[in-house]
């Protein structure tokens, strides 16, 4: 196998922008959308700060979970569109992603196993790479690292106001609206600069978060959002390498 520093500049060309979707991960990041009717007979709302800290709590307990990140927009510095799979409290991952490249998209098979990461394209097999090669871009521990992530993001959001109670994926959850700190949320969406704003699904028993949506700036002046999904928290799950 060809080491990544013998690479050509056409496949460091295409390997660049997976690691920059894998940062996405992610997240980084965000279950599927919401699939459920609002309930209007709510009466007195949670307090939404209280939510917040309960679900980072219980965020900082999960081993493993299915993710789905989905792009809308022509974000800035993300060519992203999607990205699914299970994703492990050490940082181990799998799962498939599609990029816009060159006005084209691109199907792409990742595997993050320790200090390595796989990628095959749509033809050929698998190259390895160091992790360290996408780390300066993204950590995919960070998601579910107790420390930062997921728990991080939510400890550290300000302005927070519950909304409604609105099922996620038929999970009953409290939608609480808030603001993202901008360095926190970096370690899951990269290249995202100051606040942004955004809306969890926080569930009403497991406390954890099933949904996440956050505006960031787009091309041309508009905004776009990525929307990251939780599902199947603590499902055993092996990640080998190919």
């Amino acid at each position: 196998m060809v080491p990544w520093w013998g690479l050509s500049i056409r496949t460091m060309f295409r390997i660049r922008p997976v690691l920059a979707l894998l940062a996405a991960l992610v997240a980084v990041s965000s279950c599927t959308s919401s699939g459920g009717k609002k309930d209007e007979s709510t009466g007195s709302l949670p307090d939404a700060a209280t939510l917040l800290k309960d679900s980072a709590t219980a965020m900082r307990d999960i081993k493993t979970a299915k993710f789905l990140i989905t792009a809308d927009g022509a974000i800035s510095g993300l060519s992203l569109r999607r990205a699914e799979g299970t994703l492990t409290k050490e940082g181990d991952a799998q799962g498939t992603a599609q990029i816009e490249q060159a006005g084209s998209t691109v199907d792409l098979t990742f595997v993050i196993v320790g200090d390595k990461i796989y990628i095959k394209g749509p033809t050929g097999g698998y190259q390895a790479l160091p992790l360290s090669l996408a780390a300066s871009v993204y950590d995919p521990s960070a998601i579910l690292n107790p420390d930062k992530g997921v728990a991080k993001v939510l400890t550290s959001a300000t302005e927070p106001k519950t909304e409604a109670s609105e099922a996620v994926d038929g999970t009953d959850a409290w939608r609480v609206a808030l603001t993202a700190n901008g360095a926190d949320l970096a370690t899951i969406i990269p290249g995202v600069k100051g606040n942004t704003p955004g809306k969890v699904w926080l569930g009403k028993q497991d406390k954890r978060l099933h949904k996440a949506v956050f505006t960031l700036p787009a091309e041309g002046g508009a905004t776009g959002t990525v929307t990251v999904t939780f599902q199947e928290f603590d499902t055993p799950a092996t990640i080998k390498a190919p």
